[in-house]
């Protein structure tokens, strides 16, 4: 035996590599048959293989230019990544971008620029915008919700992403005021590290079903009395990746965990089907609404990715005849994309945000609505300038969740699908996740949230306003066509956004249903700090 070692140990390097390419060759020749280019061209045919898999990393790092790729592009994400490191996020020499492109947005800007009063809550912290409606007022709920920040965590669910990543999203919020939406997934306690959250389910009902998999009222009323971080309650009707398709968890996929937060059991597959059970029509869908919202007592929303208007059109005569119904209304786009889905739901279903907020805001104007709901834009929208048009065009909040994956560490790797996420946030691997530092991470969340608001704050400065909510139609503009070359919002989408009621940030500060209660008392105190410290000089002025 020794003696054949010594022989095999003689062997040359080389030798050993080029054995292994023998016996590689004659595997692609002889024994697979899956792959055609690798039995033409043994070996070699490989590296084809190798170059494809790559050929995303190597286009998005040294060949597409700055502004071209998708979803995000270079200047798109490098900007998330600095706003949330607190680093330098300007850019020198101009814009590089060609203005006159199609759909540019361009605010107009007031010739003298807003200027805050000396006790202003911008003073103290530049950041804060609340929502300028309150969730639940015009329904008279028993707990009426304001949010304390106009940007906040979208549906994304525990399952989907890493312990990790919700908790340090969570983590974030807490600091930043904002809300985080649980995603279909459940409530876990990833969720529950001081944020203020919004349960949203789906057709699986999960951590509100019975053991049929059908919605237990009591086990959602259960649900928000033991926690009372859920301030409001939204059912997906769709979702801007795959709007009317349902899908399913593998039991492969289905630990401990997850099962006990989702209700389900372990190791069995799970579906979850297209179409809700609890409700079947329009009618039935209002009911549920106001059954929810009758045993809870918070605010309770839809989410909706749009397409046809005809049930839509049924909601709003409903909601005007009976004057009830859903509290807020999350409006997704076809751009929307952190449900993996196949392209042909993702490239083609549903419309782009856009447009389908355009549609819905005119339906439910047409109804005199619009001062009843919170409209929540959700898609691609976690930009300042995009936030802007947005806020023009009639939201009221935004919902982010691409961006917010970046700031705590994404890298648009788009293997979300796979659970191989090198970043440990699309992932359940135990190993990838360690990469994430939850404390850090919440740290960065909390401040792309913070720049996000004070540069959209400084852009609605600009334009002569105090808070989004008073930007008008007429305050934005598109390029449409070489023919037309740009137009305002009201002129492109054919419709006016109505008046938002708004008294001033202090009375929003001052709102009794305001969210984010540890950052807010932040600001309250430090303002009341100033007060006194204003009101001492006043008393006491100084003798010289």
């Amino acid at each position: 035996m020794e003696s054949v070692l010594n022989i095999l140990w003689g062997f040359p390097w080389w030798a050993w590599v080029l054995f292994f390419l023998v016996l590689v060759a004659i595997r692609d020749i002889f024994v697979q048959r899956a792959h055609t280019i690798s039995h033409n061209f043994p070996v070699v045919g490989h590296l084809r293989y190798w170059l494809e898999s790559i050929g995303p990393e190597m286009r998005q790092y040294f060949v597409a230019n700055n502004r071209e790729e998708l979803p995000f592009n270079r200047i798109e994400r490098g900007w998330i990544y600095a706003s949330a490191k607190r680093e330098n996020n300007y850019e020198g020499f101009g814009t590089d971008r060609d203005i006159y492109a199609h759909q540019h947005i361009f605010i107009k800007n007031q010739m003298l620029a807003y200027k805050n009063p000396t006790d202003h809550p911008n003073n103290i912290d530049p950041s804060f915008i609340p929502c300028a409606k309150v969730m639940g007022a015009y329904n008279n709920r028993r707990k009426p919700y304001r949010p304390a920040s106009i940007i906040n965590v979208s549906a994304m669910s525990f399952g989907s992403l890493s312990a990790a990543a919700v908790e340090a999203m969570n983590r974030g919020v807490m600091k930043s005021g904002a809300f985080h939406n649980t995603g279909e997934g459940g409530l876990s306690s990833y969720h529950k590290q001081g944020g203020d959250v919004v349960f949203h389910f789906g057709t699986g009902y999960f951590g509100v079903r019975d053991k049929e998999g059908n919605f237990s009222m009591e086990k959602m009323r259960q649900l928000v009395e033991d926690n009372p971080c859920i301030k409001a309650i939204e059912i997906k009707l769709s979702q801007g990746a795959k709007p009317g398709k349902g899908g399913v968890l593998p039991g492969a996929k289905i630990t401990p965990e997850i099962a006990e937060i989702r209700g389900v059991d372990l190791g069995v597959d799970v579906l979850s089907p297209a179409t809700h059970s609890a409700f079947s029509n329009i009618p039935e869908l209002m009911k549920f609404i106001e059954d929810i919202a009758e045993n809870t007592g918070l605010p309770v929303g839809i989410k909706g990715a749009i397409g046809k208007l005809d049930q839509w059109e049924q909601l709003a005569l409903i909601m005007a005849k009976t004057g009830k119904g859903p509290d807020f209304i999350t409006i997704d786009g076809g751009e929307g994309g952190t449900g993996a889905a196949p392209p042909s739901f993702a490239d083609h279903v549903s419309l782009p945000w856009t447009y389908g907020f355009s549609s819905l805001y005119k339906l439910f104007d047409k109804y005199n609505l619009t001062d009843r709901i919170v409209f929540i834009g959700s898609a691609k929208l976690g930009f300042p300038a995009k936030a802007a048009m947005a806020f023009a065009m009639g939201v009221d909040c935004i919902n982010v969740a691409r961006e917010a994956m970046m700031s705590i560490g994404c890298i648009q790797a788009q293997v979300c699908h796979t659970n191989r996420c090198p970043a440990g946030i699309a992932t359940q691997s135990k190993w990838l996740q360690r990469g994430i530092d939850v404390p850090l991470k919440s740290d960065r969340l909390a401040q792309y949230f913070k720049t996000f608001r004070k540069e959209l704050i400084e852009i609605t400065h600009a334009a002569g306003y105090e808070h989004p909510c008073q930007f008008t139609m007429d305050d934005a503009q598109v390029n449409v066509d070489d023919n037309d070359l740009n137009r305002a919002l009201s002129a492109t989408y054919v419709y006016n956004k109505n008046a938002v009621p708004f008294k001033g940030m202090q009375y929003l500060l001052d709102c009794p249903y305001l969210g984010g209660k540890d950052y807010v008392a932040d600001i309250q105190k430090e303002q009341n700090t100033t007060k006194e410290v204003l009101n001492k000089t006043v008393l006491e002025p100084q003798k010289f």
